[in-house]
């Protein structure tokens, strides 16, 4: 591989120092909404109600370093974590890039402008609610979290 291929084309996990890991992440905060899992069939349905920690106007998290301490079942993802774990969206760049797929021209990486995420409709900018105001989560489970993004052309 060309040393001018992107590093998440020439580099395995492993490789990746913590920030280009970190990079990977498009910013869509869809990863931090509730997901349910069914207890007798394992099927995952996930909902539109964000994690309380998740700003529903930047898609961060609003306390990424102490998240853990809040939130003790929020997921560190880890590449050794990112092989066990079914419920990251297909859009996920840490999914796309271990099934061998191209990143889209909206994830930061490729556009260089981390609002493209948001303006091409991929995060849960304006979709998400937060957990504080939802109720019974049973009440919000959504399709769209687990689809791929509706194809959205490329600005010119």
């Amino acid at each position: 591989m060309s040393e001018q291929a992107p590093f998440w084309k020439r580099k395995t996990f492993a490789e990746m120092s913590r920030a280009e890991w970190e990079s990977l992440c498009d910013g869509c905060g869809r990863c931090c909404l509730h997901k349910l899992r069914d207890e007798e069939t394992d099927a995952l349905a996930y909902t539109e109600v964000a994690c309380r920690l998740l700003d529903l106007q930047s898609c961060q998290c609003s306390n990424y370093a102490a998240r853990k301490k809040h939130v003790p079942d929020c997921v560190k993802l880890t590449p050794k974590k990112l092989a066990a774990i079914d419920w990251l969206p297909p859009s996920c760049a840490y999914r796309m890039v271990a099934e061998g797929r191209e990143l889209a021209w909206w994830h930061p990486l490729v556009s260089g402008d981390p609002e493209s995420v948001h303006r091409a409709g991929v995060s849960v900018r304006g979709r998400a609610i937060d957990e504080r105001d939802a109720g019974a989560l049973e009440d919000h489970v959504v399709r769209w979290p687990g689809m791929m993004p509706r194809k959205v052309k490329a600005p010119d």
